[in-house]
């Protein structure tokens, strides 16, 4: 899959694809004026799918969620706040939950099960209903085609930055557009994190098809990313495909299915090194790349753990070369590591290579590390294993941030 088989879209956002509208207000969620309340709504109902976080606690909204696309695989609306979770907040926050999405299929006058709702922020603290209840309430004049940015700043939380994008590829003869919003900052870890996405596309294809391309996506992408090893109660990546765009229903057996993958492989990426290089307090943004492994899976494990390792991110914030993290981090990995064959490169600094010090410029590897963008580069000299995860440094700021995030 090349990059020619899809082209970004300037300004593309999540109503780009046909039959989408969105937006965003602020209904007093947050302490700031900043919108605290979004919805994605399709003018007719949208095929759906979606992945959730595997932390044992979730928030309620993902219950309510799961149970509206279970019914026939299909969503119209997509409801978020920001400033509040509703996690571990009984069966209040499941009755809220449900409330939520009642009052959103009221607004937009769609089915109850076609609705489903999220939500980010503070752990335990059960949401204000009344403001909830009328900020849904004004949603309706809010949602326009060109509400992409304002649904965008409806669900940040301590992001310092909108994430957004859009892409076109050609389905027999039409152009059909697959497009994404995401929030996450902080309590980022591979297997989803304090993470949200929400992907629009004008295609037709059926949920199950939907589903397998999400969970792949998912897998390369979303779970590659870690900022600070903490998993949420509240991840959520949710899809919905409005089949406006024409073209044909897609399948795996379509001849335009490798284009159309890409690009839905290429938004899932997008956001989530967005959110890497958006983590609390980050300066720098990193990938480790890693290569010759026994199998992908020991490739995703390695890089995963090289990427999560605190020592090896704070070295990064430091501009320290101090390849020995790096190494401790690979044999630490759970994975079949052949101890005499390991090459590591910092950039195209080689610093180890066959498992042996390599003598190199110091100064001029400190002057890369300080750059925004640091590459790991680990050969495992083994097999045709190989995966990439992102990260980002792990700085004073963050410990700011987290220090006083309720306050």
């Amino acid at each position: 899959m090349g990059e020619q088989q899809f082209t970004v879209v300037a300004d593309g956002g999540v109503t780009t694809p046909k039959g989408f509208r969105a937006g965003g207000l602020h209904c007093g969620l947050k302490k700031t004026t900043r919108h605290d309340l979004g919805a994605i709504v399709c003018d007719v109902p949208a095929t759906a799918a979606a992945v959730y976080t595997l932390n044992a606690f979730q928030a309620a909204p993902l219950g309510v969620t799961k149970e509206s696309i279970a019914r026939e695989g299909k969503l119209q609306a997509m409801v978020v706040n920001s400033g509040n979770a509703n996690a571990c907040t009984g069966k209040q926050g499941e009755a809220d939950a449900r409330e939520m999405r009642a009052a959103a299929a009221q607004a937009f006058g769609v089915a109850e099960h076609l609705v489903g709702v999220t939500s980010t922020g503070v752990i335990g603290e059960p949401l204000p209903m009344e403001k909830v209840r009328r900020g849904i309430a004004g949603l309706p004049e809010q949602v326009k085609a060109d509400g992409s940015v304002d649904f965008c700043q409806a669900i940040l939380t301590t992001d310092l930055v909108q994430k957004m994008i859009c892409v076109k590829v050609n389905v027999g003869g039409q152009t059909i557009h697959i497009a994404g919003a995401a929030k996450g900052s902080g309590m980022i870890h591979p297997n989803m994190a304090t993470m949200l996405g929400f992907l629009t596309t004008d295609a037709d294809i059926d949920s199950i098809d939907l589903q397998k391309l999400m969970n792949k996506a998912t897998d390369e992408s979303f779970n590659m990313i870690t900022v600070d090893g903490d998993t949420s109660t509240n991840d959520m990546v949710v899809v919905m495909a409005s089949g406006l765009g024409g073209g044909g229903k897609l399948h795996p057996g379509h001849s335009d299915w490798d284009s159309f993958a890409a690009g839905f492989g290429h938004v899932a990426e997008y956001l989530a090194k967005a959110i890497a290089r958006d983590g609390e307090g980050a300066t720098k943004l990193i990938e480790v790349n890693v290569i010759g492994a026994a199998s992908d899976e020991a490739a995703r494990a390695i890089a995963k753990t090289v990427i999560g390792s605190s020592l090896v991110k704070s070295a990064c914030f430091g501009a320290d070369a101090n390849w020995g993290r790096i190494i401790a981090a690979v044999g630490r990995s759970g994975q079949p590591v052949n101890t005499e064959t390991v090459d590591i490169r910092l950039g195209d600094i080689t610093v180890l290579e066959q498992s042996r010090p390599i003598r190199f410029d110091e100064e001029k590897a400190a002057e890369y590390l300080k750059g925004e963008f640091v590459l790991i580069h680990v050969n495992l000299n083994m097999g045709a294993g190989k995966a990439t995860a992102w990260g980002c440094d792990l700085t004073y700021e963050y410990v700011r941030i987290n220090a006083a995030y309720r306050t």
